[in-house]
């Protein structure tokens, strides 16, 4: 098994998560990660800056504002905030991040690996859950 899958493996057996770019608009990949993950009945935490609500939940500004600490956080933004939500993520102590592809960017990948985090590219959350 390849070290990819072995992550995806421990990642997918999490239970709590943080979606960071969750969206109201269904077309987005930020609403269906979302909706995927819960209907998979894990335990998830909608993440954008706007707040609001999302299908009934309370959605976070930040990960620093969310009720307990995710066990991955899975990052559906563009690079470029990437990069600020794994300095985040850091800051709190989380060391599981999950980039959708499109999400990842030379910068974020190269922090993660300096601050010792683990991470998933280059694969989709929604193919690899599990249903509990």
């Amino acid at each position: 098994m390849s070290e990819q899958h072995q992550l995806i493996s421990d990642f997918v057996n999490r239970r709590v998560w943080a979606v960071v770019g969750a969206s109201r608009d269904p077309r987005k990949f930020g609403y269906q990660v979302f909706r995927s993950l819960r209907d998979a009945r894990y335990t998830v935490y909608p993440v954008n800056p706007k707040g609001g609500e999302l299908d009934g939940m309370q959605v976070y500004p930040t990960l620093s504002d969310l009720p307990e600490q995710p066990e991955v956080v899975n990052v559906v933004v563009p690079p470029d905030v990437t990069e600020r939500v794994v300095q985040e993520a850091h800051s709190l102590g989380l060391i599981r991040v999950w980039m959708q592809p499109g999400a990842e960017s030379e910068a974020s990948l190269r922090y993660c690996q300096e601050h010792g985090m683990q991470v998933i590219q280059r694969a989709c959350a929604m193919v690899w859950k599990r249903s509990w």
